[in-house]
């Protein structure tokens, strides 16, 4: 009996030793798969946090002016693309060391101002209407939008061909440069001004043609007579304006993309913020645009990139080449009764990815549109107040401080070497949804002040607006005859 029961003390012993051992090495797995899996308490939150939020080294938010230039590999690889610079950048040919840049306090109110001759234009009510310049024979119409851009192409033009830098403007349709002789006023341009009589391939358009018919659609006055040649005008919602000959030309984007009688304005009277560039290349939706005039060859499709900083080129390139599969489209809608802008219908914003409570008709009353030279994007005042609410409640580990102009949510990030902000992103009609870039979402001042990059409109009737700074480093695909404009990531490699 002693012997039998030693023995099932034995057995006993060994099951409990087994089990121990099987328990102990559970804990271990259990405890390999949470140093992997991190099964800590609120690890879920954590990994959720990190997806929806971007952490960026602050000094990457400001200029450097001793950086070289970074050359777009899409723009130097793509035989119908151009480099794009920003306008006062390091890489811009226009740059001048003697020139001084517009500081950001003019930059957010040349901007406001821009918007502002949209708004009216979309509206047709001019509240602070344009006076007639003394100048000029332009009567004191809506015009086109402000005279003003932030980035700039290269475009041969004439035979033989003389390099001019242009601004690019969705918002605009009528492409222009200053002319010899200036029969009254040029602004100041780095390039030699272009002299027609220089050009083989240059003609003046008669006063009887379809391309003079054309103007009034194009720039908001009707072309008028010089001796059977055609007179255009355009004046901008800040006075700027350009007045000369209709004209057609030759036009050299690369060497194998080249295009016989582009018609033109050739400037002999110009004044305005155009000061550096030459004139304008028009990519709005008229058929005196660029994208129209081509329409044969590209048909009517280009896409660019902006820079994500001054010491970066991007590029704008015609036609479908090299555009990204991963290009995600939405619908160009009919914000106006023109053809001008590029229409956006935004159907909702997430904000860390989540969803901000904004209903649809915050943004279908008013519509919106996409627009190169605007910088700062406009929301509808409901919109807006969403964003920022939201934006603020990710943000309360930094400290507030002070608005700047027209951004009103900044923060102060002295002695900071990061930021982790949450992610934004916009959803359009179509089922497109585009995450900004970590540079879309900030603009900064300095250190201390480092503002929200969006802004609310006065009026909850005025469209919403999809800047440049939200576009920076997106590929945005612009298909004309397809009616639809489409967004990518990475746009500028």
């Amino acid at each position: 009996m002693i012997l039998s029961d030693t023995s099932n003390i034995v057995r006993e012993k060994k099951r409990a030793k087994m089990s121990f051992n099987r328990i102990f090495l559970n804990i271990i797995i259990i405890l390999c798969v949470c140093l992997n899996w991190d099964c800590s308490e609120g690890a879920h939150e954590k990994q959720r946090r990190a997806i929806n939020s971007h952490t960026i080294q602050l000094s990457s938010l400001f200029p450097s002016p001793s950086s070289p230039c970074v050359l777009s590999t899409r723009a130097s690889n793509t035989k119908s693309s151009l480099h794009v610079t920003h306008r006062h950048g390091t890489c811009s040919r226009i740059t001048s060391a003697k020139a001084k840049s517009p500081d950001h306090a003019e930059i957010l109110r040349l901007d406001q101002a821009r918007v502002n001759s949209i708004h009216s234009k979309l509206s047709k009510k001019l509240t602070d209407r344009v006076r007639q310049s003394k100048s000029t024979a332009l009567p004191a119409k809506d015009g086109s939008t402000y005279g003003t851009g932030n980035y700039v192409v290269t475009v041969g033009i004439g035979t033989p061909k003389h390099d001019l830098s242009l601004i690019f403007d969705t918002g605009s349709d009528l492409t222009w440069i200053q002319c010899e002789p200036c029969v009254r006023t040029c602004y100041s341009q780095k390039e030699p001004i272009f002299n027609p009589s220089s050009s083989s391939s240059y003609h003046n358009v008669s006063c009887s043609s379809a391309e003079c018919s054309s103007l009034s659609s194009a720039t908001g006055n009707s072309g008028s007579c010089s001796a059977s040649n055609c007179v255009y005008g355009i004046q901008y919602g800040d006075q700027s304006f350009s007045v000369g000959f209709l004209a057609k030309e030759k036009f050299t984007l690369t060497a194998s993309n080249v295009f016989d009688g582009v018609s033109f304005g050739c400037g002999e009277n110009n004044q305005g913020l155009f000061t550096g560039v030459a004139g304008l290349l028009g990519l709005g939706r008229d058929k005196l645009s660029f994208p129209s005039q081509t329409a044969s060859t590209y048909n009517k499709i280009f896409s660019y990139c902006l820079p994500s900083s001054a010491s970066y080129t991007g590029h704008l390139t015609f036609g479908s080449a090299g555009i990204s599969r991963s290009v995600k489209f939405t619908p160009i809608s009919t914000i106006t009764d023109g053809t001008s802008f590029y229409g956006l219908d935004i159907v909702g914003i997430s904000v860390g990815g989540q969803d901000l409570a904004i209903p649809p008709t915050v943004f279908s009353t008013p519509g919106g549109l996409i627009d190169s030279g605007t910088v700062i994007s406009r929301l509808p005042p409901r919109a807006y107040a969403a964003l920022r609410s939201s934006f603020k409640a990710k943000m309360l580990q930094y400290k507030n401080t002070s608005a700047v102009s027209i951004l009103d949510t900044c923060f102060d990030l002295t002695g900071l070497k990061t930021v982790t902000i949450p992610t934004v992103s916009f959803r359009f009609s179509g089922g497109a949804v585009v995450e900004l870039g970590s540079r879309g979402v900030l603009y900064a001042f300095k250190m201390s002040q480092v503002c929200l990059a969006f802004a609310g409109n006065s009026d909850e009737n005025n469209a919403a607006i999809f800047g440049n700074v939200q576009q920076q480093t997106l590929e945005v695909v612009y298909d004309g005859a397809g009616g639809r404009v489409g967004f990518a990531p990475n746009g500028c490699k």
